[in-house]
């Protein structure tokens, strides 16, 4: 699978916990696909290589993104736990 966020506009970093450890996630921007109205687009993502971060909405409020990151760092921080911690 490709990095769903190859395509996106770099928007930052977000500094996750996990543990003793410091990762950094990009931020990325992209359109989303607006075909199911019932799920929230963006996220977190991981792929084969280990390559992971989140993405958002580039056509969401400043509020509706805020609410995406908050999201995908609680996906990231329970998958990263995982390997991690264990």
């Amino acid at each position: 699978m490709d990095n769903p966020a190859q395509n996106g506009k770099l928007l930052g970093y977000v500094q996750v916990r996990v543990g003793a450890r410091m990762i950094g996630l990009p931020v990325e921007a992209m359109r989303f696909d607006r075909d199911d109205a019932n799920k929230a687009p963006g996220g977190f993502f991981s792929d084969e290589t280990g390559a992971c971060g989140i993405i958002v909405d580039i056509d969401a409020s400043v509020e509706a993104v805020n609410a995406q990151i908050q999201r995908a760092v609680s996906e990231a921080v329970a998958h990263l736990s995982r390997g991690v911690l264990n």
